[in-house]
Parts: C-alpha cells; structure tokens; sequence
C-alpha cells in the first residue's frame, strides 16, 4: 500500500467523516472512493486559492515542487480564474487616464 493510501485510510477520510463531510462507511466496508475526498484534494484547493488570489505559474510552480511551469499550466489551468474581468479594467483605466489628460493649448509645443 502506498503511503497516501494509506493516510487517506487511516487518517484523512476518518477526519472526513469526523468532520461531517463524508459518511461513515457500513461495518466491513471502505469508505467511498472519490477523488474529491482523497488528501490530494488539499493539493488541489491550495493551487486554486494562490490563483485565485493572483499568484503567478512560476511561483505557484516552486510551492508545489513541479520541476517546471508546464507541468502546473496543464494540471491546474482549469482553476484558474477568468481574466476577462482584469483585462477590461486594465483597458478602461488606460481610457480613463488617457480621457482626463488635456489636450488644450497648453499641452501644445512651442514654436
């Protein structure tokens, strides 16, 4: 058994359960398998926290011990929040400073 099979056994779904997360299994029987209740779920939500939060791949890359960005681009791309939102803004505030500028005799040169 490998070692996080066997923390996800002994002590991260008992927690679980303890918790009210998930239920107890019947006498004999394993606890529900689910990918959303092994430990590697903290992996998870810890990499979706940071971007969400505006951590960079790089960054983000060195806290999880990925050996390169690209391996924490394709495994966490889908966590990461739209920049829709914050590319609008950076534009519209480009607008907004350019817009309050004068453009009156003053800003001209001089002969």
């Amino acid at each position: 058994m490998r070692r996080t099979d066997d923390f996800n056994t002994r002590v991260w779904k008992p927690a679980l359960v303890e918790a009210g997360v998930i239920e107890e299994p019947k006498p004999g029987q394993r606890h529900e398998a689910a990918r959303e209740h092994e430990v590697h779920a903290l992996r998870h939500f810890y990499a979706s926290v940071l971007l969400d939060a505006g951590e960079n791949i790089k960054a983000l890359s060195t806290h999880l011990g990925h050996a390169v960005p690209g391996c924490t681009l394709r495994t966490y791309t889908h966590l990461m929040p739209s920049s829709q939102g914050r590319t609008r803004k950076a534009v519209d505030g480009m607008y907004e400073a350019s817009a309050s500028a004068s453009d009156g005799p003053q800003t001209a040169q001089g002969d």
